[in-house]
């Protein structure tokens, strides 16, 4: 006996809304790099963006917050994690030089905290080829924690170097404000 079952359209209609609105729950779940999930257990992506110098890519950023978000008010309060996947091949001491010139204008430290600043970035940021992901873990009242690739590369523990290596894509005067738009892009 051969017979045909018919569904009716709200039923397909259910199914497939049911079906789009619980895939995307997995999907960022899965794209959450282990490294976010052991540093912030409860992260969740704020926003993300690319950064491009005169119409060329660098990198892609992505903002990862808890699950209270990124308190602009309070920008130091909370841990919270900049992921960059660079674009192209970059050396670890131009990254270091190019984040301290951003630190100047922003017009954080003395020359003398910027010189050590300088130095100790340039021993922890490495080369980067296009492909690789470079991520700064914010760790209030303390510094900041870098990874390449999910590896740890080590930590600069000055509460003031993080607040100001941050401020580059985070402060409202950021040489990069579409980018900063993009990052605090939170959605509820």
């Amino acid at each position: 006996m051969n017979s045909t079952r018919t569904v009716s359209l709200p039923t397909i209609g259910f199914l497939l809304w049911l079906m789009l609105s619980v895939l995307p729950v997995y999907a960022d779940t899965d794209a959450i790099p282990a490294y976010i999930q052991n540093e912030l257990p409860d992260a969740r992506l704020s926003g993300q963006g690319t950064f491009r110098w005169f119409g060329l890519k660098i990198y892609d950023a992505a903002l990862w917050v808890p699950k209270t978000g990124y308190q602009p008010d309070a920008p130091t309060s909370a841990k919270f994690i900049l992921d960059l996947g660079y674009a192209r091949n970059l050396y670890g001491e131009r990254i270091a030089q190019s984040s301290i010139e951003e630190i100047r204008q922003l017009g954080f430290g003395t020359a003398s905290q910027q010189a050590l600043w300088l130095e100790k970035m340039k021993t922890v940021f490495p080369d980067v080829h296009a492909g690789n992901y470079i991520g700064g873990v914010y760790l209030p009242a303390q510094g900041a924690r870098f990874y390449l690739d999910g590896k740890l590369l080590g930590e600069i523990d000055d509460p003031e170097f993080a607040r100001a290596f941050f401020a580059i894509w985070l402060d409202t005067r950021t040489s990069a404000a579409k980018l900063r738009s993009q990052l605090l892009a939170t959605k509820p």
